[in-house]
């Protein structure tokens, strides 16, 4: 694989432990973000902060108009990262992240995730499996960065 990809091939899907490398690089399909998503992630998380749900009021602010909630971001970045493949049937669970919310994402705005893998670490008490510590940014349609940080992921390792 080469130093930027984006996974189509079904041989490259469900990565073990041992296919990563410091330097992997994917870059994620791309996602317009809608207004029907913004109502619908306000009423899931139960958030009706104007500065989502009410334009006039969202113009008065530095952001001059509603942005799209931090959280929903996360969410949606999540999705699109796990549309690589790379951890399909062998990632066993989602550690931890540590995340910021560098800049806002507006409805038609067009995100992506840039990935890069920054430490692949065996486990000392149990071999078959170890971690992966992402170096996670989400990114808008003008190369922008909106959110972005660790991304800490536990992953089989190949059976010996």
């Amino acid at each position: 694989m080469g130093d930027s990809a984006v996974l189509t091939n079904q041989a490259d899907r469900g990565l073990y432990l041992d296919d990563f490398y410091v330097g992997q690089h994917w870059l994620s399909p791309r996602r317009t973000i809608t207004d029907a998503e913004l109502t619908a992630f306000a009423g899931i998380s139960g958030d009706f902060n104007p500065l989502h749900t009410d334009e006039e009021f969202a113009k008065t602010t530095q952001f001059g108009g509603r942005i799209f909630h931090g959280p929903g971001v996360f969410a949606i970045a999540t999705g699109l990262e796990s549309r690589l493949g790379i951890k399909e049937g062998t990632a066993i669970a989602f550690l931890g992240m540590n995340w910021k919310l560098t800049g806002a994402v507006r409805v038609g705005d067009t995100i992506h995730v840039d990935q890069t893998v920054a430490e692949v670490r065996p486990s000392k008490s149990k071999p078959d499996r170890g971690i992966v510590t992402f170096d996670v940014k989400v990114r808008n349609q003008h190369g922008e960065i909106c959110q972005e940080g660790e991304w800490i992921v536990m992953f089989k390792r190949k059976e010996s």
